[in-house]
């Protein structure tokens, strides 16, 4: 008997470790081919894109630039310091010129605390608001504008 418990034992034991390890081969064999479909698609893709860039050939060597049209002596002795943003045809605004913009049209002189721009904001929108007094959409479209500006700046502070 003690032989006869002893082979089935063994013979569960065998069986319980080959359904594990037919189980795990079978499970390592599809994720290696899932790796395998991956890395071909990789390698089709890649050698699909050197083809289209083989068809475009971009160099860029010495040759295909010049130093025409610059001229450095045209330059050489500019005043940097006469330089300002009048020169410019366009339309460009800075932090502080903004800024500016913003204290004045809030009627500040110099940078005002939270408060000051929450209870000012109050005043200038009930003068500008739309719906109250017949007060001007632009105007109050400006306000919100310099309002975000005003409260960006004093939050940093």
């Amino acid at each position: 008997m003690d032989f006869l418990a002893s082979v089935i034992r063994l013979a569960i034991f065998f069986g319980i470790l080959y359904l594990i390890f037919t189980n795990f081969g079978t499970f390592l064999m599809i994720i290696g081919g899932i790796i395998l479909v991956i890395a071909l698609l990789i390698y089709y893709i890649k050698k699909q894109l050197l083809k289209k860039a083989q068809q475009y050939q971009f160099r860029f060597d010495s040759s295909s630039f010049s130093n025409q049209g610059f001229n450095y002596n045209e330059f050489k002795n500019f005043d940097y310091n006469s330089f300002n943003n009048s020169n410019f045809q366009g339309n460009f605004y800075t932090q502080n010129s903004k800024l500016d913009e913003a204290k004045d049209f809030f009627g500040f002189s110099s940078t005002p605390t939270k408060e000051e721009v929450k209870k000012r904001y109050k005043e200038l929108a009930k003068k500008y608001h739309p719906d109250l007094n017949g007060g001007d959409d632009e105007k109050m479209k400006k306000l919100n504008e310099y309002r975000d500006i005003l409260m960006s700046i004093v939050e940093r502070v």
